[in-house]
């Protein structure tokens, strides 16, 4: 049976992803863990499947208005889905398994604190990037395989980190790139990372279809509004909120 606070919670999330394009995984796994505790790996499951259905239909968008860069999606997922693959393996393999809270709740906290500061400096960043950008060229295609493989172990084990985590990185590797092209193909590549991430966690029986139903019954309405609103909100005023909203919740999943 469908719930609604559950799906109240998705909605509200997803009008933030939608005037930000991040906060996904990073508000809603917390949210199912602390305020309706939802075992840690379950949420972690059941979010990744919710984030590749709601990001394809964003993807699709983009990709209609050619914003997407293929080639960088595809090195990233180069990197990412052989490391999403191996982290659950691995995991299952040589620990008590993503069953185990401590693993997931830690990673969790770790992500979320990270993904706060890429929020926190993004902008300073850009600027400072978008100044100097002749001396940095980092386009070897072996810095994007690298940071996909990255994001692919922080996906699986929390969720988080295929949105601010990884624009931020992409800012940092292609200065010259425009913004929208930056966010639509980190987009694209959330996809195939969060279905391949979600599709180990079903395997091993970790997640719950109801709850991705409850979710998905209130995000992609709240991804519709929120792209609506874009321009109506300062971007900085949600940032801020957001930037202090993840250090605490970060903070209270190191010590949960």
């Amino acid at each position: 049976m469908i719930n609604f606070y559950q799906s109240l919670s998705g909605f509200l999330v997803g009008i933030i992803v939608g005037l930000t394009g991040v906060g996904g995984g990073s508000l809603m796994t917390p949210l199912l863990v602390l305020l309706f505790g939802i075992h840690p790996v379950t949420a972690v499951g059941t979010d990744l499947l919710q984030a590749a259905i709601t990001k394809a239909g964003g993807t699709f968008v983009h990709s209609k208005k050619k914003r997407v860069d293929w080639r960088i999606t595809a090195l990233l997922a180069a990197g990412s889905l052989p490391s999403a693959i191996i982290t659950m393996l691995s995991v299952h393999a040589f620990t008590n398994g993503l069953g185990s809270p401590k693993i997931i709740t830690t990673m969790l906290g770790v992500a979320l604190i990270l993904t706060a500061v890429a929020l926190a400096l993004r902008s300073r960043m850009l600027r400072y990037l978008q100044a100097r950008g002749r001396e940095f060229h980092p386009h070897h295609p072996g810095f994007t395989i690298a940071t996909g493989a990255v994001l692919g172990v922080l996906v699986s084990l929390s969720s988080v980190g295929a949105g601010a985590l990884g624009v931020t990185a992409l800012v940092f590797l292609y200065p010259q790139l425009a913004a929208q092209r930056i966010v639509a193909s980190d987009l694209a590549h959330a996809v195939p990372l969060t279905l391949i991430a979600g599709i180990g966690h079903w395997y091993y029986g970790d997640v719950d279809w109801i709850l991705l139903m409850s979710l998905l019954v209130g995000s992609l309405p709240g991804i519709y509004i929120g792209s609506h609103l874009v321009g109506h909100i300062p971007e900085r005023i949600l940032r801020a909120f957001l930037v202090a909203m993840l250090l605490l919740i970060g903070a209270r999943l190191l010590v949960f």
